[in-house]
């Protein structure tokens, strides 16, 4: 069993609260935030150093605002720490290769957090086209705006997982990149993107994100040489559609998806490569600057 310490109690990290501690290998020995918002049996700290330095831990998850990413993840590491760390791992390039560097000097063992590699519908989707030609995939993320992002704009926040996800369904690079944005609403961020991309083996993609839609969307679309999918990330639902006749008919199946929380598949997945070393479709540092990269310096066109 590992002693895990969860930092940082927004909303995506009260979802952590509640996972981690319905995860058998893992036990809660510390929680720390700036400020103390509710009750919770845990030792509870507002200073990561004061944690770091009391409680016994064997790895941090770390889920604050993205400016704090840096900060927080070479703390942790520095005491010797393992951690899993919220997309993405950091503001900038920059930073995530100086955190990459400790992490890298400490032999510590580090997950980005994709959350969407553990959606069962991906999972369900690359079995479906392991043993076929991809000719193209098409993402869409799209919803209201958050008042709780702040720090960065739509790229950083939501791009960044399809980013991910592109080249983790494809298991191929990403050679060139357009980026098309705007600012609508957000008062210093762009809250609406366009991106396109062209892969190896003449594999070509795009992503359509915004703040800007009264409700969420969340989609993929994959053609392959032999099929077409439309993926449902929110309902977890895969259609497959197939067998193209000359009278405009075609096969649609519905394929079999084990509906899970994508965040207790995730969590186990971080359990297991602590014990064993093996990630589980974990990303790593690395994954997350190739995104950022993508994101924040390929050609972008506002």
């Amino acid at each position: 069993m590992k002693n895990i310490a969860l930092i940082g109690l927004g909303s995506m990290g009260r979802n952590h609260y509640r996972i981690i501690k319905n995860i058998p290998d893992f036990k809660l020995v510390a929680i720390c935030d700036v400020v103390k918002t509710g009750d919770y049996e845990e030792p509870f700290f507002t200073s990561v150093d004061e944690m770091l330095e009391t409680a016994q831990i064997d790895a941090c998850v770390i889920v604050v605002p993205t400016f704090l990413h840096k900060e927080v993840a070479i703390k942790c590491l520095n005491a010797g720490k393992d951690i899993f760390i919220e997309k993405p791992v950091a503001s900038t390039v920059e930073e995530a290769r100086d955190i990459l560097e400790v992490a890298n000097a400490k032999k510590a063992k580090v997950a980005v957090g994709y959350i969407e590699r553990f959606n069962p519908v991906v999972s369900a989707l690359k079995e479906e086209i392991k043993d076929d030609e991809i000719y193209s995939i098409g993402i869409t993320r799209v919803g209201p705006f958050p008042p709780r992002i702040a720090d960065v704009g739509i790229l950083t926040d939501l791009s960044v997982h399809d980013i991910d996800l592109i080249r983790y369904i494809t298991q191929q690079e990403i050679v060139k990149t357009n980026i098309y944005r705007s600012r609508k609403i957000h008062n210093h961020h762009e809250d609406n993107a366009m991106l396109s991309f062209k892969l190896e083996h003449d594999i070509v993609a795009s992503i359509t994100t915004n703040w800007l839609t009264p409700f969420r969307k969340r989609t993929i679309e994959v053609a392959t040489k032999n099929a077409y999918y439309e993926a449902d990330l929110m309902a977890q639902d895969l259609t497959e559609y197939s067998e193209y006749q000359k009278n405009n008919s075609f096969v649609i199946r519905k394929c079999m998806v084990k509906k899970e929380e994508p965040l207790l598949r995730e969590h186990v997945a971080f359990s297991q490569f602590l014990q064993t070393g093996d990630r589980h479709g974990l990303s790593t540092i690395e994954d997350s600057i190739i995104t950022l990269e993508i994101s924040a310096k390929k050609r972008i066109i506002d």
